[in-house]
């Protein structure tokens, strides 16, 4: 027991990582025309309909490990530890036709990423991505009447600078460049890189919104219903997949107006190049193996180390790319780039309170009350009691709010339990 947690911290990092890597470097690969002189009639691989194919095939992955359990313990009745904890009723039959409405928001939000990755570095598309805990700290403030502190509200503004920062350096970096990179977007109506990169953050900035609303159905479904979150998971794989059956046929008359949805070309590319299907496979497992490891590091550890984990993915990533030359250090820009990161990385720990907050945000310090008898009757008796604070007598924690994980992937730690209500009327 004492390697499996680091093994699943590893397994984690290494799988998250993988994965955004993975995805870039299936960008890059030319699948058409490769041997031409000109490298303006090359064709790379541009599918993002395709690769979130592949992720909601990834995820439909969860099932076999629920499957394999099933039928380890077919003979065995076996009574959801969640239902008898929370008392909610077990999630059956058309029910669990609820988490389509989480797969569209996932298939949005995933396609948008990986149109936004094609013009990006995969850095800055990772550091983009941290703006998750703005757009769900927000959402969970409007819909799930959740409360921030003052801390935690600098801590959002801090997160938006951030990714200002972080975009703004991008644009700079890629406008300093005095020769075409690997990362410039592949089309012959392409505009000026710096612009390119911007809309790109644009996209993975969109996208975030999508995920967001994706966690806050999330959140609600969960606290409805008792369901294992591998099949929750596997669940949103599989009706994502479908509804991109369903809309293909639509898709198929767009694809002229733009090569993302010409699907059977995009097929033809990535099954007659060999590194194309290769990274698919890999792109599929990673992020399958992703979700185990984040989830399995929720329930063993705690949502915050998930939260740090990712922060350490996105070094990962940064630092890999360099040692591959798909990125390159541009002075002074890169430095903006740094402390950009530096913002994101304050302001989600700020958020999460893994540090502590500028003096002038400290809340008051906590006293912790009980209840205070009354005056006594004159033969003794205790005629009632006082509970000065009844969220405090509660056992209601101060810190119990929407604390959030800069980019959960697809666990369901987004935002705590709601806190139970207190009943005005009650004196003990």
């Amino acid at each position: 027991m004492s390697l499996y947690v680091p093994f699943l911290v590893v397994g984690m990092l290494f799988t998250g990582s993988s994965n955004s890597l993975w995805t870039k470097f299936q960008d890059m690969q030319c699948v058409e025309n490769c041997n031409d002189p000109d490298p303006s009639k090359r064709v790379y691989f541009e599918q993002p309909v395709w690769q979130t194919v592949q992720m909601f095939i990834g995820e439909m992955c969860c099932f076999l490990p629920v499957l394999f359990a099933l039928i380890r313990h077919r003979n065995y009745r076996v009574v959801p530890s969640d239902a008898i904890k929370e008392e909610k009723p077990a999630m059956r039959g058309w029910k669990f036709m609820l988490f389509w409405l989480p797969a569209l928001c996932d298939l949005t939000a995933t396609t948008l990423m990986n149109i936004g990755l094609l013009y990006t570095p995969v850095s800055i598309y990772q550091m983009t991505r941290g703006s998750l805990v703005l757009f769900v700290g927000v959402l969970s403030v409007i819909f799930l009447k959740r409360r921030l502190h003052p801390h935690q509200w600098f801590a959002l503004i801090v997160v938006v600078l951030g990714v200002a920062v972080v975009g703004l350096s991008a644009s700079l970096t890629k406008q300093a460049l005095s020769q075409p990179g690997d990362l410039e977007p592949r089309s012959t109506e392409e505009g000026p890189n710096e612009v390119a990169v911007v809309v790109g953050v644009l996209f993975v900035l969109f996208a975030q919104i999508g995920t967001a609303i994706q966690f806050v159905l999330e959140e609600n479904i969960m606290s409805t219903y008792s369901v294992t979150p591998l099949v929750a998971v596997g669940f949103e794989g599989l009706f994502g997949l479908l509804t991109i059956l369903l809309v293909s046929p639509i898709m198929v008359h767009f694809k002229s107006k733009s090569d993302f949805f010409d699907l059977a070309r995009g097929y033809h590319q990535m099954v007659d190049n060999p590194p194309v299907l290769g990274s698919s496979f890999a792109i599929a497992t990673s992020i399958g193996f992703y979700n185990f490891f984040g989830m399995s590091v929720t329930r063993h550890v705690s949502a915050t180390m998930r939260s740090i984990i990712d922060t350490c993915r996105t070094i990962t990533i940064w630092i890999v790319s360099l040692g591959l030359g798909w990125e390159a250090l541009v002075w002074p820009w890169s430095l903006l780039q740094v402390f950009g990161f530096s913002l994101l990385v304050y302001g989600t720990f700020l958020f999460n309170s893994l540090i502590s907050p500028p003096s002038f945000l400290k809340a008051p310090a906590t006293v912790e009350y009980t209840a205070i008898p009354t005056e006594d009757d004159e033969d003794g008796r205790v005629r009632g009691v006082v509970i000065e604070d009844r969220e405090a007598a509660a056992g209601r924690s101060l810190d119990q709010t929407a604390a959030l994980p800069s980019d959960v992937g697809m666990g369901f730690d987004v935002v705590p339990p709601p806190v139970p209500r207190v009943d005005p009327a009650r004196r003990d």
